[in-house]
């Protein structure tokens, strides 16, 4: 049975006492803060009337913004630990309210400095030195000009703000607290408790009766509330799709790419690259399937790995070879990475009502913490070098930018968690002696490639498509949902969907649709990690520097421009079909390597 959350040791927590010492210090400073905020009326009307007001007025709104931030991770992340607990659900939806009231209070902001001119501009540059660490954010802004509305129409669009995140948080809690899966047998014909975790265990069981008891018992319950998973993410859709026509964007997926100034060939370059490469995926699970010796294909063999050595790692196993892996990237970087592991960012292993999947989160003011589910495996390794990757991005962009440029745009976030993917690949196969070890090392690099390049492209389309549909005015039915996604997995998978039933309800269970186009930055950071990753261990030492700089970047420059100085033109095909070609290469390998150990 999973745990409770008592029942884990204090060392595999996360330490939040280091963001506040307590409960009632986060409630007295939510307080203060909800106080302080207060103040922005004196600002309001009043943000041209001088380049010192403008200042005044800028350095106020983005302290603010500051102690928001850090309230809302340590309310969200006490909540995560256990989405039972019915005072941290409290102190997450207060500090949801408190985000809401700070857009609410800060809405005049935008719309009033847009007013600004361009003789006016220059000359409070000019007039204020304080305001030149200022001039890349006023920038941005700028380029938004045509799409910020009124004063009084962003101040009412803030204010739903709370309302139009009540999908995603309903979804969440739907998900991770009330829904109750079944038991269902293990490899040891025990009953467990299925849950999020477990099922993702149990689905690279080498047992196919145990994969397929999981597989059709998760399904069995999203398919018995499909209608309301239906009715969140519509919900979902046409907020987002809302938001960008007030906003005069074309469409939802202009207007999420915009805000990361990205350009929407980006997104349509990577559909046709992966498109394109179908035939790779396809090839890959044909040669799964001779070697699983199954003549019948379904969607719960696609995760088991094919490997008979049980490469499987205990936590403190992969610590230290991640330590090992990542040390290639300098003694700050390794150093930086120990103190992670040894100081308590991470929440480790699964416990009743956790939230399910990993992430790397945290603030501007606080450590760059890790959630886990640990299981000892390879996967769960990668799992945590991609998350330190996050970890150490947000450490090192934090330790070097100001607040204002404290951050790194979220079409950045998965290049340094999945190059350090690709960086202890490189690391296991050079290191590797024996050739079935060797085998379970590219079958894990070949279904990571598939569940992030293939997997989450696939993902983008669907989010895509329903935004489109809702758009031309069709209902988003679970009927509607569930053709959709059946479809494109057999285009993908190239599985009839009629003979693996289930899998139409998949869509049910991903978080990652309210993300508000989200998804498709997995696979082009895979892909540019992949170009990363061979300059770091087959280049120089400028090449390492250059990474360290793009780690260190934030928001001081335009994500392509930070790109481009690390390395890689994300505006061409290029990357991608270089990464593609790695891809073919270790599969040409893989296959060499089957037919060597007669293995199908």
């Amino acid at each position: 049975m999973v745990l409770q959350r008592n029942e884990i040791n204090e060392k595999d927590q996360w330490d939040l006492s280091t963001i506040f010492p307590s409960d009632q210090a986060f409630e007295e400073e939510l307080a203060q803060a909800t106080e302080d905020l207060k103040e922005s009326s004196k600002f309001e009307g009043r943000l041209l009337e001088s380049a010192q007001s403008l200042l005044e007025t800028t350095e106020f709104v983005l302290a603010i913004e500051r102690r928001v931030e850090k309230l809302y991770v340590y309310a969200h992340m006490k909540n995560d630990q256990d989405t039972r607990e019915a005072k941290y659900q409290e102190y997450y939806a207060k500090a949801m309210t408190l985000y809401s009231q700070m857009d609410q209070a800060f809405s005049f902001y935008e719309p009033e400095f847009l007013e600004i001119t361009k003789d006016q501009y220059q000359t409070y540059l000019a007039a204020e030195a304080g305001l030149e660490l200022y001039e890349h954010f006023f920038d941005r802004l700028l380029q938004k000009k045509a799409h910020v509305l009124s004063q009084r129409e962003e101040e009412l669009l803030a204010g739903a703000g709370e309302i139009f995140g009540a999908a995603g948080e309903t979804f969440a809690i739907l998900d991770n607290a009330d829904l109750a899966f079944p038991t269902v047998r293990d490899e040891e014909g025990k009953d467990v408790q299925l849950s999020h975790g477990v099922y993702m265990r149990l689905m690279e069981s080498k047992n196919r009766e145990v994969r397929k008891e999981a597989y059709e018992a998760l399904y069995a319950t999203y398919e018995q509330f499909q209608h309301t998973y239906a009715k969140t993410l519509q919900t979902n859709v046409k907020v987002q799709n809302y938001r960008a026509q007030v906003h005069n964007y074309q469409s939802a997926r202009e207007a999420a790419l915009a805000a990361n100034f990205v350009p929407e060939t980006v997104f349509e370059n990577l559909i046709a690259a992966v498109r394109k490469h179908l035939p790779l995926l396809h090839r890959y699970l044909a040669l799964r399937s001779k070697i699983l010796g199954i003549s019948d294909l379904k969607m719960y063999d696609v995760y088991t790995p094919l490997s008979a050595v049980d490469y499987s790692f205990t936590y403190e196993e992969a610590l230290k070879k991640a330590e090992d892996a990542l040390s290639i990237l300098g003694e700050d970087y390794l150093s930086r990475v120990k103190r992670a592991f040894s100081e308590r960012w991470i929440d480790v292993y699964e416990n009743q009502g956790k939230r399910s999947g990993a992430y790397s989160g945290g603030s501007y003011d606080t450590n760059a913490f890790m959630l886990l589910n640990w299981q000892d495996t390879l996967d769960n390794l990668f799992t945590l070098v991609h998350e330190t990757g996050h970890s150490m991005h947000s450490s090192y962009t934090r330790e070097t930018q100001p607040y204002v440029y404290g951050d790194y745009s979220i079409f950045l976030a998965e290049i340094a968690s999945t190059t350090n993917e690709n960086i202890l690949t490189e690391k296991l196969l050079e290191e590797v002696e024996d050739d079935t070890v060797r085998f379970s090392i590219l079958n894990n690099f070949l279904d990571s490639f598939r569940g992030t390049v293939f997997r989450q492209t696939q993902f983008a389309e669907f989010e895509h498509a329903i935004h489109l549909a809702d758009q031309k005015g069709e209902v988003l039915t679970s009927d509607f949902l569930n053709k959709l996604y059946g479809d494109l997995n057999q285009a993908y998978y190239g599985l009839k969907t009629e003979e693996n039933p289930q899998i139409q309800y998949e869509w049910a269970r991903i978080p990652h649709f309210y993300y508000n186009y989200y998804v498709f930055q997995y696979s082009t950071g895979f892909a540019a990690a992949s170009a990363l990753a061979e300059k770091i261990v087959h280049g120089s030492q400028e090449d390492r520097d250059r990474y360290i700089d793009y780690l260190k970047a934030g928001k001081s420059d335009y994500p392509l421009n930070v790109m481009r100085k690390a390395g890689v033109d994300m505006e061409k095909e290029d990357y991608l079909n270089d990464a593609f070609a790695v891809f073919e290469r270790r599969l040409d390998e893989f296959e060499a390597l089957v037919e060597k150990l007669g293995l199908a």
